[in-house]
C-alpha cells in the first residue's frame, strides 16, 4: 500500500468516536480507549467527530502525536475532507477517511468535487481511505457500482465498503462485488465487522475499520471494552498466521 502506511497484513483500524458530555469527559474517555485499543493489538486508531466536535478530534490528534509517536493513527472530519487533510498534516497522521469519494453526487457536482479532491491530494500527500456506496450516503451518480468503483480507485488509496449503517453488517455479497470490481486494489470493510464475521470478511478484504464491536455490549455509544478488543484481535492474529 502507498507509503507503507499499514505495515501489517490485514490491518485493523479502531474507531475513536469521541463520546462524552463535556470536553474533559471526552478527553478522559479517549485516552482510555486509545490505550485499550493499542495495548490489545489494534494496528491504528481513527479519530472521528461522530459524537465529538472537530476541536475534540484536533485534541485527540495532538494527544496521539505527543503520547503515541511511532504509532499509526488517522482522522475523519465528517463533511470536511479539507479539514481532515490539514489536520493530518499538522499532527502527522498517516491517513484520512473520506466517507464518499464517488457515487454520491450528480455529474456536474461530481466534476467539481473531483477537482477539489485532486487539489487536496496534491497539496497533502496522505493516504486516503475512500468510501464508495457508503453508509448514509445517497447514490446520485447515475452510474453502475462497477463504474463508481473504477472512478473511486483514482480518488483514494483504498476503498471502504459498508452496509447500511454504523455497526450494521456489511453483506458478503457486497464485499465480493467490490472485490471483483476492484481486482487487487486495497479494500477495507468499514462497518459491522464482528468476531463471528471477521474471518470470512478478511478472507476477501485487505483490512477493516472496527468501532461498535469494540464497545461494551456492542453498542456504539458505550465505552470500549478491552476484552472485546483482545478477543477480536486474537482472531485476526489467527487469520494472519493462516496466511503465512
Amino acid at each position: 500500500m502507498k507509503q507503507n502506511v499499514f505495515p501489517v497484513d490485514k490491518p485493523i483500524i479502531g474507531m475513536l468516536h469521541l463520546n462524552g458530555y463535556s470536553p474533559r469527559e471526552v478527553h478522559d474517555l479517549a485516552k482510555r480507549e486509545i490505550e485499550q485499543m493499542y495495548s490489545n493489538g489494534v494496528d491504528a486508531v481513527l479519530a472521528e467527530n461522530y459524537y465529538g466536535t472537530a476541536d475534540d478530534v484536533a485534541w485527540a490528534l495532538d494527544y496521539l502525536h505527543s503520547q503515541y509517536c511511532g504509532y499509526v493513527y488517522g482522522v475523519n472530519i465528517l463533511g470536511s475532507a479539507g479539514m481532515s487533510f490539514s489536520l493530518a498534516t499538522e499532527y502527522d497522521a498517516k491517513f484520512i477517511q473520506i466517507d464518499s469519494v464517488c457515487g454520491h453526487l450528480e455529474a456536474d457536482k461530481d466534476e467539481l468535487f473531483a477537482g477539489k479532491l485532486q487539489e487536496l491530494r496534491r497539496k497533502y500527500p496522505v493516504f486516503v481511505l475512500g468510501g464508495v456506496r457508503f453508509k448514509y450516503q445517497p447514490v446520485k451518480s447515475g452510474r453502475s457500482t462497477e463504474e463508481d468503483l473504477s472512478i473511486g480507485k483514482e480518488r483514494c488509496d483504498a476503498v471502504v465498503v459498508t452496509g447500511s449503517g454504523t455497526g450494521k453488517n456489511t453483506d458478503m455479497k457486497k464485499i465480493r462485488l467490490f472485490r471483483d470490481a476492484l481486482g487487487d486494489f486495497p479494500l477495507f470493510v468499514g462497518a459491522g465487522m464482528t468476531e463471528e464475521t471477521c474471518r470470512e470478511q478478511l478472507s476477501i478484504a485487505d483490512g477493516a475499520i472496527v468501532g461498535t464491536w469494540f464497545k461494551q455490549n456492542g453498542r456504539t455509544s458505550s465505552p470500549t471494552d478491552s476484552d472485546r478488543v483482545r478477543k477480536f484481535m486474537d482472531i485476526v492474529k489467527q487469520v494472519r498466521e493462516s496466511r503465512q
